[in-house]
């Protein structure tokens, strides 16, 4: 490591958010050079990871995730803990950067001298996940945060990424918008740890005790049919902060089921191993896309598969045999 980056990994160590932000910056880049540079910072800072609860955070549109972080992240820093927030935002497709600017929606949190909000592009990664939101989430342990919150966008293979990088996983819902069904229509019992129906103020007080009881009997049906636990089911209001206090006891107490159970170090060390067949997968499709002897013969395979003119296994073939595999 030379002497920059030494100086870089020694700030961050001492909490400059500053120096996370450009840590940060470096690791996201894709210049061969920079993704050189920023494996060797995060090998120096390895061995002061790992410390941090991790949650992620994810729900339809609307369901006030980002509202929810607010007051959560808020609640916890009020209690001396040190929160870091990585946002991943869809991408604009012009410029691949972040279009939902989710500091603007956190903006008590963003004020707060314990917190960091990182809003980062999904940029077309797979699940809208942003490529180096693990690595980041690295960064922030090594920085010092006791708890990462990791908001998906709420679409597609985004919650089974995020589930995977995460201790406890939460699902956040809204009172009477058929959110449960969906829900469990998804796999939701296979990823989530927690779920929350949000919005439970005012007139949809009873709304939401309502969908949360219908969750609860859905969720313990499916429990008992694949003989797992059913996850709790909570209310609360992101807006009146009525409820959060249980909303993170039910983190910290899923955290300790883990731990009593011997399954919090070894779910750790299976993220980490996914995590290397991941890179692996994403470094095979950089060479597709780079590999010039690679480009100039992709067209002509797509073209021959399309006019059923060679089998795509044969095809597939071709291009194991090309990458060298």
């Amino acid at each position: 490591m030379n002497k920059t980056d030494a100086t870089l990994a020694k700030k961050i160590r001492a909490g400059d958010r500053a120096a996370l932000a450009r840590a940060i910056t470096l690791v996201e880049s894709k210049k061969p050079e920079h993704r050189a540079e920023a494996q060797e910072l995060l090998r120096a800072l390895l061995p002061f990871t790992g410390k941090a609860i991790r949650v992620g955070i994810t729900g339809s549109p609307g369901v006030g995730k980002s509202t929810t972080i607010d007051a959560l992240g808020t609640f916890l820093t009020e209690r001396g803990k040190r929160v870091a927030v990585l946002a991943v935002d869809p991408s604009s497709v012009r410029t691949g950067g972040s279009i939902l600017g989710d500091k603007t929606r956190m903006q008590k949190l963003a004020a707060e001298e314990r917190a960091f909000v990182r809003p980062s592009p999904a940029a077309g990664t797979l699940g809208g996940v942003a490529a180096r939101t693990r690595e980041t989430m690295l960064l922030c342990e090594a920085a010092g945060y006791d708890v990462v919150l990791v908001e998906t966008v709420g679409i597609g293979q985004s919650e089974m990424t995020v589930a995977g990088m995460t201790d406890t996983f939460l699902a956040l819902m809204l009172p009477g918008a058929g959110d449960e069904l969906q829900g469990i229509k998804k796999g939701l019992l296979e990823l989530v740890d927690v779920v929350a129906v949000n919005k439970a103020d005012g007139d949809n007080l009873v709304r939401a005790k309502a969908a949360a009881s219908s969750l609860k009997a859905a969720l313990h049906i499916l429990a008992s049919g694949a003989g797992a636990e059913a996850p709790p089911v909570l209310t609360y209001s992101a807006l009146t902060g009525e409820g959060i206090v249980e909303l993170w006891q039910a983190v910290e107490s899923h955290r300790e089921r883990l731990a009593k159970k011997g399954e919090f170090e070894s779910k750790r060390r299976e993220q980490q191993v996914r995590w290397m067949w991941s890179l692996i997968e994403t470094r095979i499709q950089e060479r597709l896309r780079s590999d010039p002897k690679l480009k100039a013969k992709l067209p002509a395979l797509e073209s021959a598969v399309k006019e059923g003119k060679l089998p795509p296994a044969l095809a597939a073939d071709e291009i194991s045999k090309l990458l060298g595999l």
